[in-house]
């Protein structure tokens, strides 16, 4: 034999990476040490709560972020309906203009239907419907009884008139058509 020592001979009778952990040069610094199972119990108890910590920190920045999107979303949620709007509106005012500048009425009644007309068509686009009412039976959950008036021609309970449009949105009633219904005609 060589009398150069060997590797055995001059290395400890334990693994590398063991003989690294006993000096604490690798792994955790805080790490129990090997076989205490009371220490590794304690750890894994403290990663477990570490991690649901954590995961609690989580789900409230999750909940903060959703509540604040959600907020945003309903302060701005009628921005398309406004910006259609916007055109409408700009039309009534050019109609108010030319009013003041004319005496053509016919010409102005013309115009102020064609920004009905407009108004109207802008609100169907964006789901509101007016509620059909004049000749219909008389529905609490779509008209509001303004007035009664003895008919002869009509049923009792008939909607003869309408005072103000009524509207749905999806249809959920947003405003009821306030309206005059009939009543059977009082005998002399």
């Amino acid at each position: 034999m060589s009398d150069k020592p060997t590797n055995e001979e001059t290395m400890p009778d334990r693994p590398d990476d063991t003989a690294d952990d006993a000096l604490g040069t690798v792994g955790d610094p805080h790490a129990p040490p090997a076989g205490d199972p009371l220490a590794e119990l304690a750890a894994a108890r403290d990663a477990a709560n570490d991690r649901a910590l954590r995961s609690q920190a989580e789900l409230e920045n999750y909940r903060k972020r959703v509540q604040r999107e959600r907020d945003e979303e309903r302060r701005y949620a009628a921005i398309p309906l406004v910006q259609d709007l916007l055109p409408g509106l700009d039309n009534l005012q050019r109609a108010l203009d030319a009013a003041r500048h004319t005496d053509d009425l016919s010409a102005m009644l013309q115009g102020v239907e064609m920004v009905a007309a407009q108004i109207d068509e802008i609100l169907s686009r964006h789901g509101a419907k007016p509620i059909v009412a004049v000749g219909e039976p008389f529905d609490p959950n779509l008209h509001e009884a303004i007035q009664q008036m003895p008919s002869a021609e009509l049923p009792p309970m008939t909607v003869i008139d309408e005072v103000e449009r009524g509207y749905t949105l999806n249809d959920r009633v947003v405003r009821p058509s306030k309206v005059i219904v009939s009543v059977a005609p009082t005998e002399n």
